[in-house]
């Protein structure tokens, strides 16, 4: 069946099929306009954890998602799919993880001459493994972008879009990474962990194709962070959320801090969304929650005047959504705040 026909026999008003794809939609990637990439990874979490489960946990969401949507009400229509979860990929997560805790623990506790031989040992096999999942990520990130699809990441943490920024590098000669977070993630190596979930935006800034980085909901930063910030000024915007409060506070409006996050930004955007960029009642479970952040229609009536500004999105990730013990609560949060990226991503100007 083509992709025409399935149009016209798929019910958007019914359950999706236990056996249809994200959001309950009946196509295939090749059908589809928009894939997502599923990157089960976390290995270099050190508070909370879960991140890995992710993609699955917002995939079994996606059904509760009404598929109108008042902003983009044909969106369904041009196709969403994800890609499959790699499950060898999952189980190096997992495995590595354990490894990373020997690392963790001589930080936190410190230990004889076995331990530290020990943990460098993990050190060591973690960074080399990071940088080959990186390497994975942007081979697959670039072989839908090569097919002509808009591309979506789903993470695992924060450190699995760097291969995606490395794939848009040598697909664009210039473009800007509008950063959703509660922390800076400039953090030099955390750890001793090259690829960490803290060092994104750091490892990020080696790409000299990215422009300019603006980083917006932050609450929490480190001194070191400062400095790299410093030393990036011309490159670097940070927004922190006490800031965005404060100028409400004084008659502001949101409209209005917008409009100046948006005019920090070229003209082509890569959305980069952490989670906890949100006010932590939405995601109670991520990993490093932090008190303050957007409310969810703060954060989609930015994205959606993004592209009433005429900049391109080029792609996004969405990480750090982990799935809680009892509930799908944040896995539900993560599934609508997906298809408004997707939304936006496909009605930007191309």
């Amino acid at each position: 069946m083509s992709k025409t026909s399935k149009i016209k026999s798929f019910d958007p008003n019914s359950p999706g099929a236990s056996n249809a794809g994200i959001y309950g939609l009946p196509f295939t990637a090749d059908e589809a306009d928009i894939v997502l990439v599923p990157v089960p990874w976390e290995v270099t979490t050190s508070y909370g954890g879960g991140t890995s489960r992710g993609p699955k946990a917002i995939l079994e969401a996606s059904f509760q998602v009404d598929l109108f949507h008042r902003e983009f009400p044909e969106l369904w229509k041009r196709g969403i799919v994800m890609d499959e979860i790699p499950k060898a990929l999952q189980e190096q997560s997992d495995a590595l993880k354990k490894e990373a805790k020997h690392v963790i623990d001589l930080l936190t506790e410190g230990g004889d001459a076995k331990k530290k031989a020990r943990a460098a040992k993990a050190l060591k096999l973690i960074n080399a493994e990071c940088a080959v999942m990186n390497e994975w990520v942007e081979q697959r990130t670039a072989y839908w972008l090569a097919k002509g699809k808009l591309v979506g990441l789903i993470g695992g943490d924060h450190s699995t879009p760097l291969g995606f920024f490395r794939a848009q590098a040598k697909k664009h000669r210039k473009f800007g990474v509008l950063h959703f977070d509660a922390h800076l993630d400039l953090r030099i190596a955390y750890e001793g962990f090259t690829h960490s979930h803290a060092s994104i935006m750091h490892n990020a800034l080696a790409i000299p194709q990215m422009e300019r980085l603006v980083s917006i909901g932050i609450r929490d930063f480190c001194e070191q962070e400062n400095t790299v910030f410093l030393k990036n000024k011309e490159r670097v915007r940070i927004i922190r959320s006490a800031d965005i409060r404060r100028q409400q506070f004084e008659g502001v409006l949101w409209r209005e801090q917008c409009d100046a996050i948006i005019n920090a930004l070229p003209d082509k955007v890569h959305i980069s969304f952490d989670i906890d960029g949100l006010d932590p009642t939405l995601c109670p479970n991520t990993g490093t929650p932090v008190p303050g952040g957007f409310q969810f229609e703060e954060a989609t009536y930015l994205l959606s005047r993004l592209v009433q500004s005429g900049r391109t999105i080029i792609g996004f990730d969405l990480v750090e959504v982990s799935p809680g013990k009892h509930d799908d609560w944040d896995a539900n949060v993560g599934a609508r705040l997906l298809f408004h990226l997707c939304g936006v991503m496909a009605t930007s100007k191309r």
